[in-house]
């Protein structure tokens, strides 16, 4: 006997759909490639993702073909992954900080058919483009105005390229179990490997991310994901946050703590993750600047251990530090560390802090 209840697969389009149709106003705010701030809104990411997804169909993308993005955190790249995945392709994320010969074997490996990439990298794939016979297309997600001059083959921008749908799309069911996304990890010995998320595990993942215990975002918080969406799946907040209806600050490619600090004051920005790397470079910009952040209430390191210090440091100014752990392999997040008690972590003063 089986239960009636949620007869539905567990598909990340359900994902869109959802923060579409309860969160469709909520912004998802952009530093662009080329510059300007630019805004958007769940709503109109789901329906311009529907574009994606009918332009690949047309093409002659199937089912469990492969398509690669090479891409900053930005609008049009959130619209490339669900529109891929739902088709019942798989996205497949590549770290543009490998070698461009470790980026040419993983393109083979994987038989990617379309490469997605930002104007920043083209200058990379024009180098190794003759190493990848099975890349048939190039998209460049910019607009006409801002389409440099490529010797990629059938390059073609990103917003002509999605002009060419009407939208009137239907997305497809098919069993959870599907791979949804691809991440080669490099933290591994010989060739990096490949590691395939189902849809199943990502939307299961990103009810476990979540929890209050976890990233603890909810529709009324500003989460900014300083870790890149081609980086072990941004930690899965390419799909809690729509979830749960969070608004998005994306950085694109500027990560300076200038930058960061930026749009976390302007945009008023609750919650926010990434690595160690990036956290020095903003508390540094506070420090020499005498600045406050007095929205922010969380913030989620990874990737390596955050010095007592600079833990210290935001703890000083009242945000809560959550550790976190994981691996390509799972998802990605394997662990995160909660204090008992919102006050322990203040009363077990470390020393003072050097960024202040």
């Amino acid at each position: 006997m089986l239960g009636l209840m949620q007869d539905w697969p567990l598909l990340c389009h359900r994902i869109i759909e959802h923060a579409a149709k309860y969160h469709g106003g909520q912004e998802v705010v952009t530093r662009s490639v080329e510059g300007p701030i630019h805004r958007t809104t769940y709503k109109q990411i789901h329906d311009r993702a529907l574009k994606v997804s009918q332009v690949l169909d047309r093409q002659g993308i199937k089912f469990g073909d492969r398509v690669a993005t090479i891409a900053w955190n930005t609008w049009r790249h959130l619209e490339c992954w669900y529109g891929i995945m739902g088709i019942g392709a798989i996205c497949h994320t590549i770290n543009p900080r490998l070698f461009p010969e470790q980026i040419a074997w993983i393109v083979n490996h994987a038989q990617d058919r379309i490469v997605i990439t930002d104007i920043t990298f083209v200058p990379v794939l024009e180098k190794i483009a003759d190493k990848m016979p099975s890349v048939e297309r190039y998209v460049v997600l910019t607009d006409k105005a801002h389409m440099p001059q490529t010797t990629l083959e059938n390059a073609i921008n990103y917003e002509d390229w999605i002009a060419e749908a009407d939208g009137k799309f239907k997305w497809k069911d098919f069993d959870e179990n599907t791979a949804a996304a691809m991440c080669y990890t490099s933290g591994t010995t010989g060739d990096p490997k490949g590691v395939l998320y189902s849809h199943r595990s990502n939307v299961l993942h990103a009810l476990m991310a979540n929890n209050i215990d976890a990233l603890g975002a909810s529709a009324s918080d500003t989460m900014l994901p300083v870790v890149p969406l081609f980086h072990a799946n941004s930690w899965g907040i390419a799909f809690s946050a729509p979830s749960m209806g969070t608004k998005l600050v994306f950085p694109g490619a500027k990560l300076d703590g200038a930058s960061v600090y930026e749009l976390m004051d302007t945009e008023k920005v609750t919650h926010t993750a990434g690595v160690p790397t990036v956290w020095l470079m903003l508390l540094q910009h506070m420090a020499a600047h005498n600045l406050k952040l007095p929205r922010l209430r969380f913030v989620v390191c990874g990737g390596s251990a955050m010095p007592r210090s600079m833990i210290q440091a935001f703890v000083d100014m009242g945000i809560t530090v959550r550790h976190a752990w994981g691996m390509t392999e799972m998802s990605p997040i394997g662990t995160l560390a909660a204090m008992n008690g919102s006050k322990s972590c203040r009363r077990k003063a470390i020393r003072p802090s050097p960024w202040r």
